[in-house]
């Protein structure tokens, strides 16, 4: 009998393990302008020790509600109207904050989800965990530093006596997210919630990171609540699935079961709204696309020989030295079609991008945009490129300015360029908001007030403000649930089918890209290291760092036949 069937064999079912966490009948109600509305309604749920389970759905869907409930951590003007949270068999949904600080961090554990806003960024990452261990007394004053050097070795950040000296703002995405997992996991808590761990960071870091963790909790035998909206990523690391829509559960069961055979409607549409790498190009977009012949159009970014260099202070000795971030890039996009570029953080994919758009100077080669080399553009050359030329943004919260309104964010570009009159103004943005299918009713609203969808169809009016040629967008659907992104990916390819427009999309998601690019650019550490059609590189990838990102996706069908 083989190691790993004796391991099997050992392990309970589900089942049979001690209850962690029972939720019953949850209520949760919060008082706004309009009065009372409802978060969550009639949730119950079970969760045994050693087991994960994935809360999926879409934004709004109450699953943030649940965990904030469960873990006592509710906004101000939200309250548990009715329900119990049994945790280890006491029912905590009446506790004071008091008895609650007891429980969350010792007992129950939290990996959210920005790394960046959830870490301090004045407070060096080594005493921000030795913080947490001291407040639960899993550490003294004496040790504390060797169990934080520990911690963080067990996340997998090397060096962990160096990092630990550290600041946030030292670490990469991934390493940010490693530092958050040491932290939610330094109590050994018998509860961790993963709240989009992985949302923002790259294929292969994601699983790396995954993996960390499923067996770190492993180890510990904690139990774990994943909250995403990433069904593959369901579908793949949990036993247990339950989707939400509207504050209620619809469905829950074996994730086999429910991500191969969904029978609610919301599950259905969910599942088949997820990106796959089995998909089809979301549509033809042009003639040429349809007879294969994209090379043949005319060049509207032209790029060749691109370096770009940066001087940066080492963390060990202090000394200046070069970095080189992109070294030797060659491609060219063609009008009316969409080429990606795709690769890991650090890739050197958002500097070429930012390149493109002149908010990065190149060290050597030449970037020509319609036959003219943007290097050498400055005044009225340069606010011309700016015109023809814009930018969609990954993070529909950070780039819409919160003190405007929709219609002064639309009508900024306008006024800029000096084009019509306020009348003029109005009506223009009026149009851009039929054109991204919003409702005029929205003019007058703020960003603060928008969700993340309309908020990015905002972004993309305002990109299309200006009649564009060009779009470069920079990871515009990574921050938005599945059906949420496939109705932004519709819009995108809706736009250029009637505008003609040309995109350069940057990204790591090799599902979307597979839905909307025609070209691929595949880089690794600044340099190219495989391109061509699409469908060409999917079906048949040519390099080995193609594979290992493609064997990196989550699937939904990932977990066979096991519940």
């Amino acid at each position: 009998m083989s190691d790993t069937q004796n391991v099997a064999e050992a392990v309970p079912p589900v089942s049979e393990r001690e209850v962690i966490l029972d939720v019953r009948d949850l209520a949760v109600d919060f008082t706004t302008e309009m009065g009372r509305v409802s978060g969550v309604q009639g949730v119950s749920f079970t969760l045994h020790r050693g087991e994960t389970l994935a809360i999926v759905g879409e934004s709004g869907s109450g699953k943030t509600t649940t965990i904030n409930a469960v873990l006592g951590l509710l906004p101000g003007n939200g309250d548990v109207t009715s329900g119990e949270i049994f945790f280890r068999g006491t029912d905590i949904a009446g506790y004071s904050e008091k008895a609650l600080r007891g429980i969350r961090g010792k007992h129950i554990g939290l990996v959210p989800q920005d790394p960046m806003s959830n870490l301090n960024p004045v407070m060096r990452v080594g005493d921000q965990l030795a913080e947490v261990l001291l407040a639960h007394g899993k550490a003294t004053r004496k040790d504390v530093r060797g169990k934080v050097n520990e911690l963080l070795a067990r996340a997998g950040l090397p060096d962990a006596a160096t990092r630990a000296r550290q600041y946030p703002h030292e670490f990469s995405g991934g390493m940010r997210q490693r530092a958050l997992i040491a932290i939610g996991l330094a109590c050994q808590p018998e509860l961790l919630i993963a709240d989009e761990p992985t949302s923002a960071l790259d294929v292969t870091v994601q699983r790396t990171i995954l993996d960390h963790l499923g067996s770190l909790t492993r180890d510990l035998g904690t139990a774990m609540i994943l909250v995403t909206h990433d069904l593959g990523l369901a579908a793949e690391r949990a036993e247990t699935v339950i989707v939400m829509n509207k504050g209620r559960i619809v469905e829950q069961g074996p994730s086999a079961q429910i991500l191969r055979d969904p029978q609610h409607e919301y599950t259905r549409r969910l599942v088949e709204s997820a990106p796959s790498l089995a998909s089809d190009r979301m549509k033809p977009i042009n003639p040429g696309a349809l007879t294969g012949q994209i090379t043949e159009m005319p060049v509207i970014l032209h790029v060749r020989d691109l370096v770009k260099e940066y001087t940066v202070r080492s963390h060990t000795d202090g000394k200046r030295k070069t970095f080189t971030a992109v070294t030797g890039v060659n491609f060219d996009l063609h009008r009316g079609t969409t080429l990606a570029i795709v690769g890991e953080s650090g890739s050197g994919k958002s500097t070429t991008a930012r390149i493109a758009l002149r908010l990065e100077e190149p060290t050597s080669g030449l970037v020509e945009f319609n036959g003219t080399n943007i290097a050498h553009l400055r005044g009225r050359g340069l606010k011309t490129l700016r015109k023809q030329v814009q930018p969609i943004f990954q993070d529909p919260y950070a780039s819409l300015n919160p003190m405007a309104s929709v219609g002064e964010i639309l009508e900024e570009p306008l006024k800029i360029y000096r084009l019509g009159n306020r009348a003029a103004r109005r009506e223009r943005a009026m149009d851009l908001l039929e054109m991204v299918a919003l409702d005029a009713s929205i003019y007058d609203r703020f960003a603060t007030e928008l969700s993340g969808g309309q908020r990015q169809r905002i972004a993309i009016a305002r990109a299309l403000a200006l009649e564009p040629d060009l779009i470069i967008c920079d990871e515009p659907v990574s921050a938005l649930d599945v059906l949420v992104q496939a109705q932004i990916l519709e819009l995108l390819m809706k736009l250029q089918t009637e505008l003609g427009l040309s995109y350069l999309f940057i990204s790591h998601d090799l599902a979307v890209v597979r839905l909307i690019a025609d070209q691929i650019v595949v880089m690794k550490a600044g340099e190219i290291v495989e391109r061509g059609a699409v469908v060409d590189v999917f079906t048949s990838p040519q390099h080995e760092y193609t594979r290992m990102l493609l064997d990196s996706i989550p699937h939904i069908a990932s977990r066979g036949t096991a519940g």
